[in-house]
């Protein structure tokens, strides 16, 4: 396990380090509350934005801060594609874990492969994604190279 992925892991308990085989995991505590609910259901397009939050957890947690690249190299992420898979729903006052890992990293692009789970005894699926995110000039939002700054840490 690189140190960086250690380091994110550490969010989570040992029993969960050893379910998640991701890159990381990212704990939303109790975030349903803060999200629509019907019938005590959480709405379907949350879960992309529990996957969001973790992914720029995990970034930040890998010494990549989003807002630092934006304003020194006018560089940002937008997600040219999502795939989202519903297994089963996650309810109100549920505590959610995100895993999160690279399943393939392009010149210009990161695709995410992503879980969302129940904290629960049997860490209950919820969700998975598939997220491709690309590096564009916030301008004119041409594709541009990944910096070499987050291929290192990627890299671990």
């Amino acid at each position: 396990m690189s140190r960086n992925r250690a380091q994110c892991m550490d969010i989570c308990s040992s029993t969960k380090q050893a379910f998640f085989s991701m890159g990381c995991c990212f704990v939303h505590s109790h975030a349903t509350r803060r999200s629509p609910i019907a019938g005590g259901v959480v709405y379907y397009a949350n879960y992309l934005k529990f996957c969001e939050r973790a992914r720029t957890e995990w970034l930040r947690g890998l010494g990549i801060d989003q807002q630092h690249l934006a304003d020194t190299q006018g560089l940002v992420f937008v997600v040219s594609t999502a795939q989202v898979r519903y297994v089963s729903p996650a309810r109100l006052d549920d505590a959610l874990l995100v895993g999160v890992d690279i399943a393939e990293r392009g010149g210009a692009s990161l695709e995410f492969v992503q879980q969302v789970r129940r904290d629960d005894a049997a860490l209950s699926l919820l969700a998975e994604a598939r997220v491709v995110v690309a590096c564009v000039q916030a301008g004119s939002f041409r594709p541009r190279r990944l910096p070499a700054t987050i291929t290192r840490a990627l890299a671990g």
